[in-house]
């Protein structure tokens, strides 16, 4: 091992330790890692930036596009709603849910899968007097089995595709993977269905909690005469800023206030609804012209009528907000949305709402406005996990089908090898926004770049590990070591090995690093370096112990209500599962 291996090894701990704390967002920790190496001349520009053009990375790209059209449609929604409407016990429904939602993933982005029928989900779970707890975790990991079976279920697949290319192999054919995706799938399925539900808890949503205990939550003043500040401003009456509280709403005869701005007059008899620190509501009492109103029953359902409603959404991995507290991110002029709580890992975080910093995974109750839905669909910040009163699929259904029929079109020529993936794919959106499906506007704001600028940096990173001679340092070391436990350890040393990297950070990061050591194992030992390929893929998309190795895991992490343990209660025997037949499929099928 030479200085420049050394540097590279420290220099890549350090990234995983910044993407585990949550130093920064992820796609600019890999992206300063990868600047690092090129102005240290460890890389040069083109080996960095190799993966700025990996036909995998721009792959993923368009099928944000794509999915963003089967979002809209209404299709995958209606289809499942049609099926929960029909089960008749707990088991029937999960049956009826998991094993479309596993199809469904194998062809589509299952992000916006989970994200959309999340809400149906818990409909559904309310209605017939079940925790949603019981479901959703089963849905995130049914869409994540249901990516390992095909080419296009999930971006690892891709990633690892556009690695094989780049290190002049074949890349895998469509349904490649569905030799482990498959079995794997029903085996996870067989196992959600009927034993792993049992092993999650019965939890309330976070709006059912704050129904509860609505005075832990809000608090009312009502304006009497003596206000010094009548028919001003909320800014002139001095009732910004306050400490420890946040104005939320107005009530003003049958009128509702909501959200309220600077500019908003106050007028005696209104009554004003605060959240936050109630405890510090007192000090509001010392103001002339202001009195507690200690016998309110206010509820939920009056602060959530009229235009605006309560709406729970989930912190993602892509969200402005990080770094940045809810008063510095302009947030209810943003997203015409007040904050009522904010919950991480389960619990209240405490303290004046607008100085609160928000995490990924962070769960929200918002009292929202009639331009929330449109400020969230122009960008990435949130993925929104209860249903919007006045949400509309695209009017025409049609295009939904037409979509749908394109994509089994191009699909079919892809497996019968007439066109590669990335021409497909450029062929379907090409036709979508031609035929005015959806327009380069909606079209731009699907791609979520911080997610391609993530894989292409991690690609660069994959890159200068092989060029410095560092992965086939690593893998000379692992061969040695364990070659005479015979290769089956070594197969499942490298899943093991990938897996854990995708628990602690992200699965396409954990993918681009191990590729090119497991690449130098196989040729090593003469193995086929697609078996290794397959056996990496499935490994950084099995991520089961934890919500934040994959996205649908944190996108149920906060509406579930869930704890990291619950994940690795009933994760860890599905975990077992999935290595244990991967391991075994990739021996005897690829090697």
């Amino acid at each position: 091992m030479n200085l420049e291996m050394v540097i590279v090894i420290i220099a890549i701990i350090c990234m995983l330790v910044g993407l585990f704390f949550e130093i920064a967002r992820p796609d600019l920790l890999v992206f300063f890692t990868l600047f690092f190496f090129i102005v240290t001349d460890i890389a040069t520009t083109e080996e960095a930036l190799v993966g700025f053009s990996n036909e995998g990375m721009l792959t993923i790209g368009l099928l944000f596009i794509v999915a963003r059209v089967f979002e809209h449609s209404g299709l995958v929604e209606r289809l499942v709603t049609k099926l929960l409407k029909k089960a008749e016990s707990r088991k029937g429904a999960m049956f009826r849910l998991l094993l479309p939602i596993s199809g469904f993933s194998g062809f589509l982005n299952n992000t916006p899968i989970v994200v959309t029928l999340t809400p149906i989900v818990r409909k559904w779970a309310s209605e017939h007097n079940i925790s949603p707890s019981k479901f959703l975790i089963p849905l995130s990991y049914a869409s994540i089995l249901g990516g390992t079976i095909t080419l296009m279920g999930t971006s690892t697949n891709l990633v690892v595709h556009g690695l094989l290319l780049d290190f002049g192999e074949n890349g895998f054919s469509f349904f490649e993977l569905a030799w482990v995706g498959v079995p794997i799938t029903l085996l996870g399925l067989v196992y959600l269905i009927l034993i792993g539900h049992h092993m999650l808890p019965d939890y309330k949503s976070l709006i059912e909690k704050v129904r509860e205990n609505t005075k832990d939550y809000l608090s009312e003043m009502v304006v009497i005469e003596g206000f010094p500040y009548n028919g001003e401003t909320i800014e002139q009456a001095q009732l910004r800023n306050l400490k420890g509280l946040y104005l939320i709403e107005i009530i003003r005869g049958n009128q509702r206030i909501s959200p309220v701005t600077s500019e908003t007059k106050v007028y005696i008899g209104d009554r004003l609804i605060f959240s936050g620190m109630i405890s510090t509501i007192a000090d509001l009492q010392k103001r002339k012209g202001l009195k507690l109103d200690t016998g309110t029953d206010l509820t939920l359902d009056d602060i959530s009528n009229g235009n605006n409603q309560l709406v729970e959404v989930v912190v993602s991995h892509q969200s402005s907000l990080l770094g940045k507290s809810i008063k510095e991110s302009r947030f209810r002029k943003k997203y015409d949305a007040g904050v009522l709580a904010v919950h991480r890992n389960d619990e209240k975080v405490e303290g004046k709402i607008g100085d609160i910093i928000p995490k990924s995974g962070d769960l929200m109750l918002l009292i929202a406005g009639p331009e929330l839905e449109k400020n969230l669909a122009d960008n990435n910040d949130f993925y929104l996990t209860s249903p919007i009163a006045n949400e509309k699929f695209q009017e025409n259904e049609n295009k939904g089908w037409f979509s749908l029929i394109l994509l089994v079109s191009m699909i079919s020529m892809v497996t019968l090898g007439f066109l590669s993936i990335f021409k497909a794919m450029v062929i379907t959106v090409g036709i979508l926004i031609a035929t005015k499906i959806i327009s380069t506007g909606e079209a731009k704001a699907a791609v979520q770049f911080q997610v391609l600028l993530l894989i292409a940096s991690a690609l660069g990173i994959g890159n200068v590990i092989i060029q410095t001679g560092t992965a086939n340092w690593l893998a000379n070391e692992v061969v040695s070591l364990l070659l005479p436990f015979g290769l089956l350890v070594i197969l499942a040393t490298i899943y093991v090995m990938t897996n854990l990297f995708t628990e602690l950070i992200t699965n396409n990061a954990a993918a681009v690093i191990m590729f090119p050591i497991g690449y130098e194992i196989a040729i090593s030992t003469g193995v086929e370096p697609a078996g290794i390929a397959v056996l990496v893929a499935i490994a950084a998309s099995a991520s089961f112990l934890s919500p934040i190795g994959y996205q649908t895991n944190l996108i149920v992490y906060g509406p579930g209500g869930y704890s990291f343990k619950d994940y690795i209660k009933a994760g860890f025997p599905l975990t077992l599962i999935v290595m244990v037949s991967t391991v075994l499929i990739v021996y005897y099928k690829f090697i």
